[in-house]
């Protein structure tokens, strides 16, 4: 049941987490465009927090399962 509420909270952080820096600066991690991501993905994902964010914000992309994250984003940000 913990590993649950830690992915439930994962999720929930990651729908309304923002890029800190960059070209895309202020923007949601779910509206970062795939290719930003997989470049990432080849230079080497940050560390810490945020890198295990746009890690998984890939993954998300590339499964298609972005509505998932917009849901969660707009019961987040009611």
């Amino acid at each position: 049941m913990e590993k649950l509420a830690e992915s439930k909270k994962f999720l929930e952080e990651l729908a309304v987490a923002k890029m800190p820096f960059g070209k895309y600066s202020g923007r949601y991690l779910i509206d970062l465009p795939e290719p930003y991501l997989v470049w990432f993905s080849r230079q080497g994902f940050p560390n810490g927090k945020l890198g295990k964010q746009l890690e998984a914000m890939l993954e998300i992309k590339i499964n298609g399962l972005e509505p998932i994250i917009y849901e969660i984003k707009k019961m987040m940000t009611k």
